[in-house]
């Protein structure tokens, strides 16, 4: 039998269908905020982009043998290249409509070095090639990926504190002295109550909620990365994948930061088994059969990193449900409606906790690993990825231009952070097959 409810730790089999089902809806309402304000910002379709969302979790977890529990979500480190490419297109006499199936085709190129370092791995085995990517890499960059999304927190909050507060207040009430299903549900909880009452306040339109259909396509073909091939312009194709091609190095990165950040909550080592090939082959494939759809580029959730934390229900099937929901309701516009009409402040409110936990989670890895900060060459690797990803996103122009390519803070700190990392003296990093930091192999 599996733990009980009491000991923190269960699974299905003491939860039960009812209590699975409804921790489903919440890791569902963990990704929502992030995973649709990606095609908000850059005009791709919310319906797709949950859509794929669903379908690339259900590959993931096909990949990985049903055992790693990751949902993929849309990823904000491509909307510097949507947004370089989008422009081009539209210099040279193109709607943005017409130039983001352009910049699905540098997503999809993006999407096939997912396969190469999934080879290298496959090839060269875990422990060479994870000498390029040591906790002290890892950790600073999953602190970083909390801070830098620390200000989209901040700024739904600032919509109204109320109510963001109030979203908070439920969060920690339900998650510290809650009892049962409440103590492992406050993710949800958040979101319903501070929902609840800015609607009886009436800060919620729900204009668009009643002009919706119940039942629509979640896609429409000329929006999809195969339009452009009915009069393709091949200088704009060239151009969108150098310009976002490079950017797949930083989520690379940090795809294996979140295994790291998982295999930590879990206490369970995914990068061993089923091991990194398998997972950067999931994520690949995901972001791949998104891009050509028009849907954003996936990625491993650390919001849903931080609801395993805040629940220790570790169960993959958790995350398979919410899947499932995420797919039904791509066919439904009112839904989607519906929570586009979800308060900012309640946004804000559950997503300054979950991204505080994503980046709780890159201090535990370090923790854990036992990183030796004494060391002056972990001191100066950690302190400039740091200060790389959160001063550029927080910086004047939030990323930086490289001739067709702009990278954001978090790609520039990964890359010089695993530069760093193989160039200066003493990497005596060996990376070992358990998780358990007691032992000398992990050290």
């Amino acid at each position: 039998m599996g733990k009980t409810i009491s000991e923190g730790i269960y699974d299905a089999r003491t939860l039960g269908k009812g209590k699975m089902t409804v921790l489903g809806i919440q890791h569902l309402f963990a990704m929502f905020g992030a995973t649709v304000l990606v095609p908000v910002i850059t005009g791709l379709s919310v319906s797709a982009t949950l859509l794929f969302a669903g379908l690339g979790t259900l590959i993931f977890h096909v990949c990985t043998k049903f055992k790693v529990p990751a949902f993929l979500g849309s990823s904000f480190a491509f909307l510097g290249g949507y947004a370089a490419v989008t422009q081009m297109g539209m210099t040279q006499g193109l709607t943005l409509a017409e130039s983001l199936p352009y910049a699905c085709i540098g997503v999809f190129s993006a999407s096939l070095l997912y396969f190469v370092l999934a080879g290298l791995f496959a090839a060269f085995g875990v422990q060479k090639v994870m000498r390029f990517f040591p906790p002290i890499v890892t950790g600073p960059i999953i602190i970083a990926i909390g801070l830098t999304l620390s200000g989209s927190a901040i700024s739904n909050c600032s919509q109204n504190w109320w109510i963001a507060i109030l979203a908070i207040i439920i969060i920690i009430i339900a998650n510290i002295w809650g009892k049962g299903m409440i103590k492992i549900v406050p993710i949800l909880l958040g979101v319903l109550g501070s929902y609840i009452v800015a609607a009886c306040f009436g800060l919620v339109d729900f204009t668009s909620v009643k002009e919706a259909a119940w039942i629509g396509v979640p896609f429409k073909m000329q929006n999809t990365a195969f339009a452009v091939f009915k009069n393709p312009n091949w200088g704009l194709v060239v151009s969108a994948i150098i310009a976002i091609l490079p950017i797949s190095l930083a989520t690379m990165v940090e795809h294996i930061g979140d295994m790291c950040a998982i295999s930590s909550t879990t206490g369970k080592n995914y990068i061993e088994d089923p091991g990194l090939h398998r997972t950067l082959m999931g994520d690949g494939l995901a972001t791949a059969l998104a891009s050509l759809f028009g849907a954003p580029a996936n990625t491993t959730y650390g919001e849903n990193t931080g609801v395993l934390n805040i629940t220790k229900v570790f169960d993959p099937r958790v995350i398979r449900i919410a899947a499932v929901f995420a797919i039904i309701l791509s066919f439904c516009p009112k839904f989607s409606a519906l929570i586009g009409a979800m308060p900012g402040a309640t946004i804000g409110g559950v997503s300054l906790v979950l991204y505080g936990m994503i980046s709780a989670v890159g201090v535990r890895n370090v923790v854990e690993n036992q990183v030796d900060f004494t060391e002056s060459r972990n001191l100066l690797i950690a302190a400039i990825i740091l200060v790389l990803a959160i001063g550029i996103k927080y910086g004047a122009n939030d990323a930086i231009s490289i001739g067709f390519t702009t990278l954001s803070g978090l790609a520039v700190a990964a890359l010089v952070g695993i530069i760093l990392n193989a160039v200066l003296p003493g990497n005596d990093y060996n990376f070992g097959k358990s998780l358990d930091t007691n032992k000398p192999e992990n050290k």
